[in-house]
């Protein structure tokens, strides 16, 4: 065989078994921003079977770009627990009582390399395009490949089957719509349905983005800014600690979920 067909051969190979091997999971992540990845690190740590679907090519949500392309972001002292976690370094701002900066790429490659040690997997380049339902609640994802989707093509997708599914789309919180508007389910909210994402506040936006965190459905989760368009909170802009600190919290949350 030469090299060119054993390069391709092991690629196909070793991918295709990657995927079986999570066909079946504990918990499917939708979107790979920073509270999902945080989430998913903290969920392999417990030895939950954790994988994380990305739509786009490279994980790591609006980080990459810090705030307006100035690869800087800010977090607060609180959430610093997490960045140590990652081993992500940060520094004090002097002029800004309990307010650390640090740099946006290390944050976003950190929290990809950090999610895959602790033994999650990532799919990038994936679509989620359907949920899986089953004995009225959520049991799954259907998935196709990004291109797929984008170039229109009339291509039957696959499915995930897992316990339990985490919406960590961000702004648009893409998995619930699908949950409201195709299984025409009642979302746990004061109306039953989307409430939609208010303009930028950042004090309250960052401690909403904690608080929203929660299960909307049974076995349905969301997380991040996801959290806060489905309950109606409040955007924030380059601030992180919330998003840290939802991710982690709803790692508590589906790990308790799990043991019921």
């Amino acid at each position: 065989m030469s090299a060119e067909n054993i390069i391709s051969s092991v690629i196909v190979r070793q991918f295709s078994n990657k995927l079986i091997e999570h066909l079946q999971l504990d918990a499917a992540l939708v979107g790979g921003g920073p509270s999902c990845l945080v989430a998913a690190h903290y969920l392999a740590r417990q030895g939950v079977k954790v994988a994380v679907f990305e739509r786009k090519l490279a994980p790591g949500g609006g980080t990459w770009g810090g705030g307006m392309l100035f690869n800087e972001v800010l977090v607060q002292e609180d959430a610093l627990a997490i960045l140590d976690d990652f081993s992500i370094h940060y520094n004090k701002v002097e002029d800004a009582e309990g307010y650390y900066t640090l740099d946006s790429v290390e944050m976003a490659s950190g929290l990809i390399f950090g999610a895959l040690q602790a033994g999650a997997k990532i799919f990038n380049t994936v679509s989620v395009e359907d949920l899986v339902f089953k004995d009225g609640k959520v049991n799954g994802l259907v998935i196709n490949w990004t291109p797929v989707e984008r170039l229109g093509m009339h291509v039957d997708p696959l499915t995930v089957i897992s316990k339990c599914v985490l919406d960590g789309t961000g702004h648009p919180s893409e998995i619930m719509k699908l949950a409201v508007d195709k299984a025409h389910v009642k979302l746990s909210t004061p109306t039953g349905t989307i409430m939609g994402e208010k303009p930028m506040w950042v004090d309250s936006g960052e401690a909403s983005t904690v608080a929203n965190t929660g299960e909307y459905y049974p076995g349905l989760f969301a997380c991040g800014m996801s959290a806060n368009n489905v309950m109606g909170g409040y955007r924030m802009g380059p601030i992180f600690g919330g998003m840290l600190k939802s991710g982690r919290k709803v790692a508590e949350q589906i790990l308790e979920f799990l043991q019921k």
